[in-house]
């Protein structure tokens, strides 16, 4: 501030005023009683009084980059504004040139006295771009509220299309970003109309980068009827752009007609050729259709609603065009109807579909209905007698007819004779191509309605000769016929599967009557082996439902037939039934059972034994003599222990092992070895030492007999396979019999207990690897045990053997401090509890308490206070808690508390008591 009273702002480095403000309003306090000199009466000289009058201590200070000036009526505080509120200040005075010209300062770093601005350029221009981004934001919210309400559009787009965008024409990004801006405005119909200039810049910008769609997209959302109409259809077909194409023509033009013709003359030859569609094809003729549909129910293509104005007029025009008996540049050979023929040839049923729902418009519509009748004929001269279309073609116009004719406003007329000529058609028993699709399409046209155009009698005969016989279900169906309806399911080689539901329906749900049901129930017992030769599980399953009183006669027709194996199949079947759902009310006898083990014995033997583990309802006996008579042994075996043989199922694995040395089939060996000995594990366990022998050592004979025979340097390999199968029953056996008996018996025998000691070394040192083995596996055991033992026994111990600290110097009881003593003088000794909880009693007042349990001589005492809070229990039954706590019992002598801990836990009887000394009551009076 200079001696005027006028505040400067300067840039420091350049010396350059900024600013000036007039302070004069602030009237800013000058000189002081020092100057003047008041203690002295104010006798000061005529200089001093002149730099009294300028003076102005303590009027003026500075602070954290502020300074304060004091006025004679106010403060003032002044500090320079940083870069941001330099900018909000211009806007709020909405100077936005200014406030965007001080930003561009501050970007380029030519601004002077700038505040609170990275000094880094790269962080600086980020920063600031953001402001400036703010700015221009803010001005156009600004222009947006000073625009006029009427024609605020108008003044907008002018402002963008002829203002603006002239201007960003000039940088060819800034040219293409506003372009592609415009895209989803024009998408969601905010910008409706562009102008001319714009528009053709927008669709060169958008083929030069290849953005095909949103030319597409933008075309039929825009009015384009100041572009150059031929151009853009050209533009359009070249790119594949059919939807904008199409569009062009209808709001360009108003032609409606030209798509179409375009359209037919690149789908029509290849379909009269009969050559395959390419992708492009189709998806033309899929946009023919759906046009064609739109324009006969009145809606633009590919979006909105033609002008009402228009409307009949279009379907006119699109009728007449259909109907036309050639085209405009007809070939010589061309066939009459050629649009309509090639509709037909591109999709039948779609095309038929677009025709069906145009029909449902037509009422009270006279030219429409003539429409209507007139293309019906139409369709009825192309495709029938004409090889060209197939079946289901020709069965999807009469089912397209057959809808028509059942409406109850129907004005069509279609000869009966047509359907009784496609009957026979689609009939036709000598024509073996396309029977699905056939049987299918007539099916098709009944279930619409079709079947009052037939003699149901005829459509019947003819179906069965065809073998249509879901055609034949039909016709049953209708009649309630529902016992027929089972042959035609099982004469359809196709449905067989589908029979089983069908039957269980009729039978289990309402809506049937008790005679149809009756039929039905017959006709499938009837046919119960064709059922079981389909899928014996669902016949299983049919029969347990519906025909469980008939389980014994079913089984019986079977095997009077000798159908074996649908015998065994539906037995299994009913057998797992049986098993899985016990709450059934199916309940099938041993006869059953034991049969199915026969069956399974002559086709199954592999599902003999797994089979007897799972059932326990056949007869052990009877069971027994069944795999006798089949000789399988393993399964004799199973049941021979199961009754409690051991011996016999022992001898009977041995003589199936026999069989299989005898065969030389070592592997085979090996697997009867494994169940033999599995058998001998099981049973030594309830047997006495005497006839754990008789069970192993005929086992260890079996191995060691065969060696006997082995002699020369061929049978080596088979010597040593036998050797280590010995070895197996050996290890086996061993926990089970002593070893010196083993020994014993192996020195007995022929093959060892002659030669030298080196030819049964094998087998002793084999014995003693398992004996250390073993010896090894018991110690370590033993040691991890006992280190458990000692880990428990420690800490148990450690814990016993803590001090306790009592949480009051009084007793719980009495409240009284525990070092009382007695009225008798010569009772010099007081006797404490204290638990591990930390409360403390006197002996006396537990004993007044009865809170002590007499167990095992021993008088265990509990906290009287826990217990208490516990809630009240019988005195014989304390808690389990404070049954388990540990006490100690104090005794004061000599000024010094001994403790003594107790414990009732019987599992640390040896730690019982334990002595410490614990405080010095004279040091620890409180205690």
């Amino acid at each position: 501030m200079d001696s005027t009273e006028k505040l400067r702002v300067v840039d420091r480095p350049s010396q350059e005023e900024l600013e000036t403000v007039d302070m004069a309003e602030l009237q800013l306090v000058y000189n002081s009683s020092h100057f003047k000199s008041l203690a002295t009466g104010g006798n000061v000289s005529q200089a001093l009084a002149l730099v009294g009058e300028k003076t102005c201590y303590q009027s003026v200070c500075s602070y954290a980059g502020q300074i304060m000036y004091l006025g004679t009526e106010s403060v003032h505080i002044m500090t320079l504004r940083n870069w941001r509120e330099r900018v909000d200040h211009l806007l709020k005075q909405e100077k936005f040139m200014e406030a965007l010209s001080l930003a561009w300062s501050f970007q380029e770093g030519t601004a002077k006295a700038v505040l609170g601005l990275f000094a880094e350029p790269a962080k600086r221009k980020g920063v600031v771009a953001e402001k400036m981004v703010e700015i221009l934001l803010q001005y156009v919210d600004r222009s947006l509220k000073k625009c006029p309400e009427q024609g605020k559009i108008q003044v907008m787009e002018d402002l963008l299309f002829n203002q603006i965008y002239p201007r960003l024409v000039e940088n060819s990004v800034a040219r293409g970003v506003f372009l592609e801006s415009l895209e989803p405005y024009i998408l969601s119909e905010r910008i409706g109309c562009l102008t001319a200039p714009v528009m053709r810049d927008l669709l060169s910008y958008f083929q030069e980068n290849g953005m095909m769609d949103s030319v597409e997209g933008c075309l039929v959302h825009m009015d384009i009827t100041n572009l150059d109409i031929q151009q853009v259809v050209q533009m359009c077909w070249d790119n594949q752009l059919y939807d904008a194409m199409i569009y062009v023509f209808n709001s360009g033009m108003n032609d409606y007609i030209s798509p179409m013709e375009k359209l037919f003359q690149a789908i029509g030859p290849p379909l009269r050729e009969g050559k395959p569609l390419t992708d492009e094809h189709v998806v033309m003729g899929n946009k023919l259709l759906v046009y064609i549909s739109c324009c006969l129910a009145g809606r633009a293509y590919p979006l909105g609603d033609i002008p009402e104005d228009l409307v009949p007029q279009v379907k006119n025009q699109v009728f007449e065009f259909l109907i036309r008996l050639h085209s405009v540049e007809a070939a010589q050979e061309e066939e009459v109807y050629p649009y309509i023929r090639t509709l037909l040839h591109f999709d039948t049923r779609e095309f038929l579909n677009v025709l069906a729902l145009t029909f449902e418009d037509f009422k009270n519509d006279k030219q429409a209905l003539e429409y209507q009748q007139r293309i019906v004929d139409i369709l009825l001269k192309v495709m029938v007698d004409n090889s060209d279309f197939t079946p289901s073609q020709v069965g999807c116009l009469f089912t397209f007819l057959a809808r028509q004719l059942a409406k109850p406003d129907n004005t069509l007329f279609v000869n009966r004779k047509l359907f009784d000529q496609v009957l026979e058609f689609l009939c036709s028993p000598d024509d073996d191509s396309r029977h699905t699709e056939r049987q299918q399409v007539l099916l098709e046209l009944l279930q619409v309605g079709g079947v009052v155009q037939f003699d149901e009698g005829h459509l019947l005969d003819l179906a069965e000769k065809a073998e249509f016989y879901q055609i034949c279900e039909f016709m049953y169906d209708r009649k309630h016929l529902y016992d027929k309806i089972v042959d035609c399911y099982l004469k359809d080689p196709l449905r067989k599967e589908e029979l089983f539901n069908y039957i269980h329906n009729i039978l289990s749900m309402p809506g049937y009557s008790s005679e149809e049901k009756q039929l039905v129930w017959v006709k499938a017992l009837q046919h119960i082996k064709d059922l079981v030769s389909i899928n014996s599980a669902k016949t299983a399953e049919l029969v347990a439902v519906h025909f469980a009183d008939k389980v014994q006669s079913v089984i019986t027709s079977l095997q009077v037939c000798r159908i074996a194996v649908c015998q065994r199949s539906l037995s299994v079947d009913l057998i797992s039934r049986e098993s899985l759902n016990p709450q059934t009310v199916l309940k099938l006898g041993p006869d059953l059972h034991e049969l199915l083990v026969d069956l399974l014995c002559q086709f199954s033997p592999q599902q003999v034994t797994a089979f007897l583990k799972t059932s326990q309802d056949y007869r052990l006996e009877d069971a027994v003599q069944i795999t006798e008579k089949h000789k399988l042994h393993e399964a004799t075996a199973y049941l021979l222990e199961k009754k409690g043989d051991v011996q016999g199922a022992f001898e009977v694995l041995l003589q199936e092992e026999t069989g299989d040395e005898v065969a030389s089939l070592l592997q085979r060996v090996e697997e009867a070895l494994h169940d033999i000995i599995a058998l001998c594990q099981r049973s030594s366990h309830g047997l006495n030492q005497q006839q754990r022998e008789a069970l192993w050592f005929p086992l260890l004979e079996a191995m060691m007999s065969p060696q006997k025979l082995l002699k020369g340097a061929d049978t080596k390999h088979t010597s040593e396979a036998l050797k280590d199968l010995t070895m197996k029953v050996l290890n086996s056996m061993s926990s089970f019999i002593a070893p010196p008996a083993i020994i014993q018996r192996i020195l007995k025998d022929p093959v060892y207990g002659k030669g030298k000691l080196a030819e049964i070394q094998g087998l002793i040192l084999g014995m003693l690897e398992t004996f250390n083995y073993e010896q090894t596996l018991l110690e370590t055991t033993t040691n991890l045990l006992n280190s458990d033992l000692h880990w428990s026994l420690s800490h148990l111990r450690k814990a016993v053997s803590r001090g306790l600290h009592p949480r009051q110097d009084h007793c719980n009881i009495c409240l009284q401090q525990y070092k009382r003593r007695q009225e008798s003088e010569d009772i010099i000794l007081n006797y404490c509890f204290m638990y591990s909880c930390g409360h403390l009693y006197h002996c006396q007042c537990l004993q007044r308490k009865e809170v002590g349990v007499l167990s095992e001589r021993q008088y265990s005492w509990s906290c009287y206070k826990c217990t208490s809070n516990q809630g009240s229990r019988p005195a014989d039954r304390p808690s389990t808690e404070s049954s388990r706590s540990h006490s100690v019992m104090c005794v004061r002598d000599n000024n010094v508390l001994k403790c003594y801990r107790k414990s009732s836990t019987k599992s640390i009887s040896n730690f019982d008591y334990f002595f410490f000394l614990a405080f010095f009551l004279a040091a620890f009076d409180p205690f």
